[in-house]
C-alpha cells in the first residue's frame, strides 16, 4: 500500500509528538440505510464494520474526458473536514472501498481527515455507459475526483494493486500527493491472503469482496482493464523521490518478502515494517498494527521536519 501525506498536517496532528490511539465501537443492525445504488446482497452481509461503512457510500459526479456524461464515481467522504492535508485511501485489485471497514474508522478516531475512493472499474461506481477502464482512464478519473473535491495534497495510501495505482498517479501528478504508502477463484485466494481466518468469516469477507461483481458492467470493465496490459509501475519506482515507508505482512503467501526487500533496495529513501502473524492485507487483518504504523510515521517526520515543509513520503504496504 502506498501513502502519500504533507508533512504540515502531521505538524498539527501531532503537536507534541505522541501517537494519539482512541478506543472506539461500532455497531450495526439489521435496519441499516444502505444507499439504494448498493446491490441488495448488501443486507446479507454479517460485517458490523462492512455495514457501517456501506452505509456512508455515496455517488459524487466526476467529469471526465472519456464519458460525455459525468461518472457518478462511488467514495467513503471525511467526516471530519479541516485545513490539513487529508489521507486519501485505495483499494486492492477487484475489489472497494470496504475493503477498508477496519482501518478506516481508526484513522477518524486518530482525527484523520480519510477519504476511501473507488477506482474506476470497480467498486460501486455507475459505469453503465463507460467502454474504457484501462489505466490512463483509471488515472484521468482519480486525478479529476481529486481535483473537483479534494483539492489539496492529499497522503495517498494503496494495498496491493492500489499499491500501484498510487505510483502510477503520484509520479504522473505529483502535485496532488503528499506522503505515499503501501500495502502490498476469490475465496481460494482470500485464505491465502489472511493467515488462520475462520471458514465463516472467509465466506462473509468473500460475500463483501464481491459485492460489486453483481453490477452488469463489471465483467466488461475487468476485461478492459486486463487487456490493457494493467499497471507496470517497475520502471516509475525510481522516479518516486518522496520518503516511503513499506510495511508488509510476514506471512504474505501472495506476495514473497523477498520482494519487499527488493523494492526497499529500489526505492530511492524507504524504510520497511513487517507486521508479524500478518497476511498479505494488513488493513484488514491487522488494521490496529497497520493504523498505528501510519500514524507514527507522520508523527516521526513532523517530529523531524517541525515547520519545514518536507518532500512527498512513501509508504508502500
Amino acid at each position: 500500500m502506498l501513502t502519500l501525506t504533507s508533512a504540515s498536517s502531521a505538524l498539527t496532528l501531532f503537536p507534541e509528538c505522541k501517537t494519539q490511539r482512541r478506543r472506539f465501537s461500532i455497531s450495526a443492525a439489521a435496519d441499516d440505510k444502505f444507499p439504494s445504488f448498493l446491490p441488495k446482497q448488501m443486507e446479507e452481509i454479517k460485517d458490523p464494520f462492512a455495514r457501517k461503512l456501506a452505509t456512508r457510500i455515496e455517488r459524487l459526479p466526476v467529469n471526465v474526458s472519456f464519458s460525455e456524461k459525468s461518472i457518478m464515481s462511488s467514495c467513503v467522504k471525511p467526516l471530519i473536514q479541516s485545513n490539513q492535508n487529508p489521507v486519501v485511501l485505495l483499494h486492492s485489485f477487484d475489489s472497494s472501498c470496504l475493503e477498508w471497514r477496519y482501518t478506516f474508522p481508526l484513522l477518524e478516531e486518530a482525527g484523520l481527515e480519510t477519504w476511501a475512493i473507488d477506482i474506476l472499474g470497480w467498486g460501486f461506481s455507475n459505469l453503465e455507459r463507460i467502454k474504457s477502464c484501462d489505466v490512463a482512464s483509471k488515472r484521468e478519473h482519480f486525478y479529476q475526483l481529486w481535483k473537483s473535491y479534494i483539492k489539496r495534497p492529499m497522503t495517498l495510501v494503496g494495498p496491493s494493486l492500489g499499491a500501484a495505482v498510487a505510483v502510477d498517479f503520484a509520479v504522473n501528478h505529483p502535485e496532488a500527493v503528499s506522503i505515499l504508502k503501501s500495502f502490498p477463484l476469490r475465496l481460494y485466494t482470500t485464505f491465502l491472503a489472511f493467515k488462520g481466518l475462520s471458514f465463516d468469516t472467509g465466506l462473509d469477507w468473500v460475500s463483501i469482496g464481491k459485492l460489486h461483481c453483481l453490477y452488469p458492467w463489471w465483467e466488461d470493465a475487468t476485461v478492459s482493464f486486463m487487456i490493457s496490459g494493467g499497471y507496470n509501475v517497475s520502471r516509475q519506482i525510481d522516479q518516486v523521490m518522496q520518503k516511503t515507508l513499506i510495511i508488509w505482512g510476514e506471512d504474505d503467501q501472495i506476495i514473497s518478502n523477498k520482494l519487499a526487500v527488493r523494492l526497499h533496495c529500489e526505492l530511492p529513501n524507504s524504510n520497511i515494517r513487517q507486521i508479524p502473524d500478518c497476511g498479505h492485507l494488513p488493513h484488514v487483518e491487522k488494521p490496529d498494527s497497520a493504523a498505528r504504523l501510519i500514524l507514527e510515521f507522520m508523527q516521526n517526520h513532523s517530529c523531524q521536519k517541525k515547520a519545514q515543509l518536507a518532500p512527498t513520503e512513501e509508504v508502500v504496504y
